[in-house]
């Protein structure tokens, strides 16, 4: 088996978020030949070693791009991780038992896409919106491994400075502000989900499916909204940082890599 030759890969969709995946590092730029994909590369030196990190912005929202670009990176540069921080949407607690607040990071150990589905007549349908029904099929992803185990350790550990939760995100081909689709088609597939965003299920996809060696999966985002009718971007930018804080920490005191 080919060992992995790069720490790990970042992918990032909105310029708010890329904006705080620079502030993690000094990055310079990487140049791949036949690929017009900007690349952005980082030293991080860990336990002795120099070790490769790569970052790159999807050209657009959805989980076809972050699968996409995916495939490219682990590709390009096999890599033990792929990481996807950023933004997303909170559930409030409204299918468990935590609240949420904003800038809180929520943390990925499945991610599940639940906009696959039919489209039918309100008539005997699972779920319905006025005259339009839908039975959902939603398809899912898990996310598990030795190094989630590490963590949740760090994660409740006196070390840590962001407050974090476990659990199942939502991926889904359209943003949601509508607190009646977030109850129907959302929070009834898995009542215990964190939440809500466009990319995480196409990039533990693509991610899981690759050639050996394979990477683990990390998607850590952190909460912004609350995917209701008073959505904006208030609080986009610090939501970005918090994601960024938790993942620079993993990078740097947690992750461990096994590679050449």
């Amino acid at each position: 088996m080919n060992p992995y030759r790069s720490f790990a890969v970042l992918i990032y969709v909105t310029d708010i978020e890329k904006q705080a995946v620079m502030r993690m590092f000094d990055w310079h730029e990487l140049v791949i030949e036949g690929d017009d994909q900007k690349y952005m590369e980082t030293l991080l030196d860990k336990n002795g070693r120099s070790l490769r990190v790569i970052c790159a912005q999807q050209d657009e929202m959805g989980m076809t791009a972050s699968a996409t670009l995916t495939s490219k990176m682990v590709h390009h540069f096999i890599p033990e991780y792929v990481i996807m921080p950023g933004i997303a949407a909170g559930t409030g607690g409204m299918g468990g038992s935590e609240d949420q607040e904003y800038g809180d990071v929520l943390f990925a150990t499945s991610v599940w896409n639940f906009s696959n589905g039919k489209y039918v007549s309100p008539n005997g349908a699972e779920i319905v919106f006025g005259e339009v029904g839908f039975n959902p099929r939603p398809t899912v992803v898990k996310v598990s491994g030795d190094y989630i185990d590490k963590v949740r350790d760090y994660v409740e550990s006196k070390e840590n400075q962001y407050l974090t939760h476990f659990g199942p995100l939502a991926s889904g081909t359209a943003v949601v502000a509508n607190k009646s689709v977030l109850q129907k088609q959302v929070m009834t597939g898995f009542v215990d989900t964190k939440g809500v965003e466009m990319e995480g299920y196409g990039v533990a996809y693509a991610a899981t499916h690759a050639m050996e060696p394979k990477p683990h999966v990390i998607i850590a985002k952190s909460v912004c909204d609350y995917a209701d009718e008073r959505k904006d971007d208030k609080y986009q930018r610090f939501a970005a940082y918090t994601s960024c804080g938790l993942v620079k920490d993993l990078l740097e005191r947690v992750l461990e890599y096994t590679g050449i």
